[in-house]
């Protein structure tokens, strides 16, 4: 298995964290070979699949990662889209690029998603009547 038990813990606690400040959603899901050239469409596919655009605020945010093809990509639903500037997922993207080309992914994917969680505070900021719409585990291709 590409990830451990106890670094799938860690993403899982990471999420879980930057959802006590976000009515937002954080999905993981991790394969070795991405099907698409494009991991963005990818990402897309299973966004679909994973159900993230059935959350009430439609603020769903699946970071996806094939680490065998070295492809990733953060990409939100309509809700963010409406709210956010393009450059929204930039500092994200960064933060995971940088510690994917090092091959420390679990440290990546915890830092991208604490970073997320912080950007989707300004947006959408936890709700005391907030509930978890998405299993914080991660799925796997």
């Amino acid at each position: 298995m590409f990830l451990t038990e106890e670094q799938q813990k860690l993403i899982v606690e990471a999420i879980k964290e930057a959802e006590l400040a976000t009515s937002g959603e954080v999905k993981v899901h991790v394969e070795e070979k991405c099907p698409a050239d494009d991991p963005v469409k990818r990402a897309t596919k299973l966004f679909s699949y994973l159900a993230l655009h059935k959350t009430a605020q439609r603020n769903g945010v699946l970071f996806y990662l094939a680490y065998g093809d070295r492809k990733f990509a953060v990409i939100g639903d309509e809700g963010i889209d409406k709210a956010v500037t393009a450059l929204f997922w930039d500092s994200t993207k960064e933060i995971l690029r940088n510690h994917f080309a090092k091959e420390q992914y679990t440290e990546g994917l915890c830092a991208g998603i604490n970073e997320a969680g912080k950007q989707l505070k300004k947006y959408f900021p936890y709700q005391s009547d907030d509930k978890n719409e998405l299993s914080d585990d991660i799925s796997f291709g």
